[in-house]
């Protein structure tokens, strides 16, 4: 498993992110295809993509850090995508998503890093997290949907050597 590095914060703020503004920032990746190395697997974005990463039921609970630390992972989808892990199918079963997810769900494992820096530190400490890159499948390909299960990592973060 490799830890990708989220390097800027550009969505700040815990409270009220601007959603509308992190789909705008995913809508660049449309029409884009990365290959999660893994397993060669070829990994489309296009509109569903950056709309259901924004605004999914799951985007919608988050509160605090974790929507922060979602919407700032949004300038690392393809990093992750590449390193994704642990490919698991998982049938379609709500029928809202029949034509979109014809033949069900890919999940894979994603891991990767946030900077945290408190008011007047000099050293970034790093927060190791992990989550759940959700792909679906149709006859056209597999297409990017959403990053869910977004966890902190109970380990110590890490001091940055920069």
């Amino acid at each position: 498993m490799e830890y990708v590095k989220v390097e800027k914060i550009i969505f700040k703020g815990k409270q009220n992110i601007k959603w509308d503004e992190v789909e705008e920032y995913i809508k660049r990746y449309m029409g884009e295809v990365y290959i999660v190395k893994e397993y060669n697997y070829y990994i489309h974005f296009n509109m569903i993509s950056a709309d259901e990463f924004s605004s999914s039921s799951y985007t919608a609970k988050l509160k605090g850090g974790l929507a922060k630390t979602k919407a700032n992972i949004a300038t690392i989808i393809p990093e992750l995508i590449e390193n994704a892990t642990n490919r698991r199918w998982v049938d379609n079963k709500n029928a809202k998503h029949d034509k979109n997810a014809l033949r069900g769900w890919y999940r894979y494992d994603v891991f990767f890093d946030m900077p945290a820096k408190a008011e007047g530190e000099e050293n970034v400490r790093w927060n190791n997290y992990y989550a759940t890159m959700i792909v679906r499948i149709n006859d056209e390909g597999l297409f990017f949907y959403d990053i869910i299960n977004i966890k902190k990592e109970a380990r110590t973060p890490q001091e940055s050597s920069d």
